[in-house]
């Protein structure tokens, strides 16, 4: 019967042909329950990964124990629009750019394709909305956790700190007690989270929640966004403490909370780890995977196309350890491979065709099939 079905296409039954060429199938990432993503400061992927590096705890020990991306790119330049990015899927804009030392309301004129809002400025109305909104909305669980912040109640809150709308940002600049910057906090410039008064004090908070948090998988959130102070994430060099900065101290930061997170019961159970960069140097604004401009800047790296290569780590059970992965992928990747894990809908560029996510060349195969 088969060897008819076939004759038969050869000669002229070309339906009968597609018969026999199932469709290909869909790839299911792992079931991953809780996310955990770390984000460095401004440095390119070769200073990062190369032979002289200063953190080798990430390109070493980590790339050893997990998954090696290579071709990872910044979309922006300077800092504010990369994290923008990895948690709403839009592009920069001329405040975002410049990190916004003025806590000032976008003005919104118009919606562009890819939802993307048509406007300049920082803080994005009510109806824009994040991934934090998107799991509150499926009754999961998300935490920001942001060191630093708090430290000096005069510069910002313990919990939610950010400045008074339409003022300057003090936390611009670091204190020798207080390193938080609320740029590198995406969460506070959206209405549709500092809104909800309760949301943000209960969701936003400082660094020295997380390992209480981290006791058990129940209280664990499923999604966990870390930001180190300007001395830990490799930006200040050296720091207004007296700690040296850069990757030196970046390093030191990773060697404490890396171990505590994956040992934790929630990382055993389902855990994945991501540590990557916002940018590199600001001379490299290379980019990948298409990146659009979007409707408000023509140069999403300032003077080029993206935010440069910077490269990522991932671990988790579901990844091999020495795993390396040559695909090219960008923020608005991360962003979408954590809204597939959690079967949520793509927001902004996230949900651009064919942008890849995290997919087999990352994670090797479960049980299940998958």
């Amino acid at each position: 019967m088969l060897s008819r079905i076939i004759r038969n296409a050869v000669t002229g039954g070309t339906c009968a042909l597609s018969v026999l060429m199932p469709a290909p199938r869909a790839y299911h990432p792992p079931p991953i329950k809780h996310v955990f993503i770390i984000v460095l400061e401004n440095q390119s992927f070769e200073t990062t990964f190369g032979a002289d590096t200063q953190i080798p705890y990430l390109a070493d020990s980590m790339t050893k124990a997990g998954a090696f991306l290579r071709q990872y790119y910044g979309t922006g330049h300077l800092s504010l629009d990369n994290y923008i990015t990895m948690i709403s899927g839009l592009a920069p804009n001329p405040a975002t750019q410049a990190d916004c030392g003025r806590y000032v309301e976008f003005v919104e004129t118009g919606m562009a394709a890819g939802g993307q809002p048509i406007g300049l400025g920082c803080v994005y109305p009510a109806h824009v909305q994040t991934i934090a909104n998107q799991l509150s909305a499926r009754h999961l669980k998300w935490r920001a956790y942001m060191e630093d912040m708090g430290n000096d109640p005069t510069r910002e809150a313990r919990t939610c700190g950010h400045a008074v709308i339409g003022q300057r940002d003090a936390t611009e600049r670091a204190t020798p007690t207080d390193q938080y910057a609320a740029k590198h906090n995406p969460f506070v410039y959206f209405h549709s989270i500092i809104d909800d008064t309760v949301s943000c004090q209960r969701n936003v908070v400082p660094l020295t929640a997380l390992g209480a948090d981290l006791s058990s998988a129940r209280r664990t959130p499923s999604y966990s966004f870390i930001s180190p102070s300007l001395c830990h994430d490799g930006h200040d060099r050296p720091c207004k403490s007296g700690e040296p900065g850069g990757l030196v101290s970046a390093n030191e930061f990773l060697s404490h909370w890396v171990p505590i997170i994956t040992h934790s019961p929630a990382f055993r159970d389902g855990g994945l780890l991501i540590v990557t960069f916002d940018e590199a140097a600001s001379a490299d604004a290379s980019a990948c995977c298409n990146e659009p401009s979007g409707p408000n800047t023509n140069l999403p790296g300032a003077h080029g196309p993206g935010g440069g290569r910077i490269g990522a780590v991932l671990m988790s059970p579901f990844i091999k350890p020495g795993t390396v992965s040559d695909v090219p992928y960008n923020h608005y990747s991360m962003l979408r491979s954590v809204e597939d894990l959690f079967s949520l809908e793509h927001l902004g560029y996230a949900g651009e065709k064919g942008l890849a996510s995290f997919g087999p060349d990352i994670y090797r195969k479960t049980r299940a099939g998958r």
